[in-house]
């Protein structure tokens, strides 16, 4: 379905810029706002994006045509040709691949049960960078661990040819917040086990679904253990574990895991541009790859699809964006930012030129926050974003943002950066697990997160000044 282009223009209004107004105490931060064209033209910009079945369409496409997009695998690579495919049939320009080199990791099989006392079998996924278990799997008696801190705190020893079993419960926020600390234990549980003798590791899930879908994700293994084979149980297999422990006093399990690695294989970051007036940039997008259990539709299809939906929106305007807008389909971010930190040094002689940037990846939920991560001087900015954006029930946040996680590597280079805060309540039931699928998407929240984007970055592309701290305010008033 083509989308018509918006009868919208930047004409003269985008040479004016957003303008100061007057603070009230000249010691103040200096107040910004939008000229009432600029207002208007966001409000129209709005409304069309809140109609607009684009997003969904392109999500469709990925999650249907490519699927599973598992980092430098083959269908990661198939995934990059389809980015540079659709951008081009949507009128991006500039369209290229940037590849890099990575290590890589999969899984071939995998399989748990209890042997002793009650014979049944689990569900179980191996976590990623997992080694293998023996031929034919391993069985040892499970210890359990109510958290990582009490494994941490258990004696050095103790516990050679034993299952170490952790079992942390991740608790639901709708930031996410939770998540943080409870995937702490997807790679301590095995290095602190490993330094305790143990033959193997295995946790209970870091996410929130009630269902029998394990939780997989990345681990490492520090460089001074033994790495042993790690994996997650589903949230009721955890349970069931458990109760088994508690109502025998003791339980032995079967590990059966398969899994390959190779030194380096290919991934790449797809990046297509809007050109602007000028060769600032505002850098959006999210993440290409997924994990292999679903179809990588919440984590992080929907980012990449809400983030080039936004910015066609604002490229149809008529004329020019006042700043060049790149989408960057990251690769790799699954296993440890690959694609952010290649992005970061590929292009890193041109970071005075990125104005703004930010990622979208954390679902496709509808935004509730604005965050912004600009320099002290500048951050009375965010004011205007925030004015733009309540109608759609996006409320202020703090300074805080890191951008997002592939854009964390050029926001620590001092880029500015801003996050459009989604709810999270229930990604975590869906988030690297079997259950990541299209039918997930809800299409008025997907629009929502359409229409906070394009307006961010229309206000973004037409702002005077720029986002970075300005030591002396007077000057950096001046400038503006």
């Amino acid at each position: 379905m083509h989308i018509q282009k918006a009868a919208i223009a930047f004409g003269s209004l985008a040479l004016v810029g957003l303008t100061p107004v007057s603070a009230q105490d000249a010691g103040e931060q200096q107040p910004y706002a939008l000229s009432s064209s600029q207002s208007a033209t966001v409000d129209r910009l709005i409304d069309s994006a809140l109609e607009d079945r684009l997003a969904y369409e392109v999500l469709e496409s990925l999650t249907t045509e490519i699927g599973p997009r598992l980092p430098g695998s083959d269908d990661e690579a198939r995934a990059r040709d389809w980015g540079v495919a659709k951008m081009k049939a949507l009128g991006f320009k500039n369209v290229r691949i940037e590849t890099f080199e990575m290590p890589y990791w999969e899984r071939i099989s995998e399989s748990a049960e209890i042997v002793s006392p009650y014979p049944q079998a689990l569900k179980i996924t191996a976590l990623g960078n997992s080694v293998s278990t023996p031929e034919g799997g391993l069985t040892g008696e499970v210890v359990r661990f109510p958290t990582l801190l009490d494994l941490v705190d258990a004696p050095l020893g103790g516990l050679q040819r034993k299952i170490v079993f952790v079992d942390e419960v991740m608790t639901k926020t709708q930031d996410g917040s939770g998540y943080g600390w409870a995937v702490a234990k997807r790679s301590g549980a095995a290095n602190e086990a490993a330094k305790r003798g143990a033959a193997a590791a295995i946790i209970r899930s870091s996410g929130t679904s009630a269902g029998r879908s394990p939780h997989t994700g990345m681990m490492r293994y520090e460089e001074d253990v033994t790495p042993i084979p790690t994996a997650a149980l589903s949230n009721p297999d955890a349970d069931l574990l458990a109760r088994a422990l508690k109502s025998a006093g003791k339980a032995e399990i079967k590990l059966d895991i398969s899994t390959l690695k190779k030194d380096t294989t290919i991934s790449g970051n797809v990046i297509g541009e809007i050109p602007g007036r000028s060769d600032e940039l505002i850098v959006i997008g999210g993440h290409l790859d997924s994990w292999d259990l679903g179809t990588g539709a919440v984590d992080d299809g929907a980012g990449i699809a809400i983030t080039m939906a936004a910015a066609k929106r604002v490229g149809d305007l008529r004329g020019k964006p006042g700043r060049t807008i790149r989408v960057v389909m990251w690769g790799a971010e699954e296993v440890g930012l690959f694609g952010g930190r290649a992005y970061a040094e590929a292009h890193k002689d041109e970071l005075d030129k990125h104005y703004f940037a930010s990622e979208s990846d954390f679902g496709a939920g509808r935004i509730w926050q604005f965050r912004s991560g600009f320099g002290e001087s500048e951050i009375g900015k965010a004011k205007v974003f925030e004015k733009a954006l309540r109608r759609l029930g996006v409320g202020p946040g703090r300074n805080t943002s890191n951008g997002g996680p592939d854009v964390s590597p050029i926001s620590a280079l001092g880029v500015p950066v801003a996050t459009l805060g989604q709810d999270g309540s229930d990604y975590f039931n869906l988030h690297h697990t079997m259950e990541d699928t299209f039918d997930k998407i809800k299409l008025d929240d997907l629009q929502q997160n359409v229409a906070a984007w394009t307006a961010m970055i229309y206000i973004a592309s037409e702002m005077e000044g720029d986002f970075r701290h300005k030591e002396n305010s007077a000057e950096a008033a001046a400038e503006e």
